[in-house]
């Protein structure tokens, strides 16, 4: 008589499983130190990235009709200051599913189409918080864009403007598809003193560590 087999299919799957799941993370980063007194009466200038399968991704400005989405460590933008993290959700997506619904949502958010007031960096995660998990982003973290044209007065004037000024370049990552980045460290950069506070990701070192998504080919 032959021996049953004991099937591991069951436990592979749920392997499987957990390798898809991954948290959707919201990661909130003050824009001027003000937020610190401000945010305890529900008002603050705000930027935002999603985190999802251990990257973040943001929304900047730049020039071009390319992608303005990009990926970043979570927690170091560069050029802002990290504030909290909020935890919107779990998804089972794997990483490559997810790589292609990214560069796909990189096609509707050009570098060009930014605006501080209809669609800004908190737009994009929001959006991407409805898209991935069905709900919004807590509503304070946009809140002066909402209150439109007051935002600008309040914001300096370093902010009100806020471009990658040259084109950002695609190279090869690791798992082979191509993103685009701007000057990483080392790298000359032909921008006088004037420009350098346009720049919308630009810490105070010069220094870039993103990496911009390429879009989908439609």
């Amino acid at each position: 008589m032959g021996t049953a087999k004991v099937s591991n299919s069951s436990s592979e799957d749920q392997n499987v499983s957990n390798y898809n799941e991954t948290d959707v993370i919201l990661n909130v980063y003050d824009l001027t130190p003000l937020n610190n007194y401000s945010y305890w009466v529900g008002f603050g200038i705000f930027h935002s990235g999603i985190e999802v399968h251990g990257k973040e991704y943001g929304f900047g400005a730049h020039d071009f009709p390319v992608s303005g989405v990009f990926e970043v460590e979570p927690k170091s933008c560069p050029g802002f200051i990290y504030r909290s993290s909020i935890l919107l959700g779990r998804i089972n997506m794997p990483y490559s599913e997810f790589r292609e619904f990214i560069e796909n949502v990189a096609s509707e958010y050009h570098g060009d189409t930014y605006h501080l007031i209809s669609k800004n960096c908190n737009h994009f995660t929001d959006d991407m918080a409805q898209r991935l998990i069905g709900r919004h982003i807590p509503g304070w973290v946009n809140r002066m864009a909402r209150l439109g044209s007051l935002c600008s007065c309040l914001l300096p004037e370093s902010l009100q403007v806020t471009k990658v000024k040259e084109l950002p370049e695609y190279h090869e990552i690791e798992d082979g598809t191509e993103s685009l980045s701007t000057a990483t460290p080392g790298d000359s950069t032909e921008i006088d003193d004037t420009d350098q506070e346009k720049h919308l990701l630009s810490p105070k070192d010069g220094n870039f560590d993103i990496a911009f998504i390429k879009e989908a080919q439609s």
